[in-house]
């Protein structure tokens, strides 16, 4: 659609599912040379981690004016954000939730549309338990899906 993606992630692994995927490029965070060479290079940041987080090598990143908006830390970001790392590129930090059901639906449309589609693992419903004792080994390829068809036959 025009973009210019880049994945900034932790592993490598998960750079080349996401150049499969369409990325233009991976940027791997533990990489510090590589980190420092892309400082000033993103005008805009989707941050996707879902725990708290160090948010000020990201901030690095962004161009003047650029802007990082988070979608899955609930909690306190620690360290803070630095100050100076926000006032110095008039950058702007921000939050959003998922949105209704209305948002949801037009979100999906658009995904069918443009044969935008996600790497998931379907398990039946009498498989949560297992899948939960995964998620806490990070033995998770993305994204469990309940069948919810197998509630019947559950």
């Amino acid at each position: 659609m025009g973009a210019h993606v880049t994945m900034v992630t932790t592993t490598p692994e998960k750079g080349e599912d996401a150049l499969r995927l369409g990325a233009d490029e991976v940027l791997v965070s533990r990489d510090q040379d590589a980190m420092k060479k892309a400082r000033g290079s993103f005008h805009f940041l989707l941050n996707t981690i879902p725990v708290s987080h160090d948010v000020n090598p990201y901030l690095a990143l962004l161009k003047l004016d650029g802007a990082m908006v988070l979608v899955g830390a609930l909690t306190a970001l620690e360290p803070a954000p630095m100050g100076v790392g926000l006032i110095g590129g008039r950058k702007t930090l921000a939050g959003s939730s998922i949105g209704g059901m209305a948002e949801t639906q037009e979100m999906l449309d658009f995904c069918g549309k443009h044969h935008i589609v996600s790497d998931v693992e379907v398990i039946a419903i009498d498989q949560i338990n297992e899948a939960y004792e995964r998620l806490l080994k990070n033995d998770v390829h993305y994204r469990f899906v309940i069948d919810m068809a197998s509630m019947k036959a559950a």
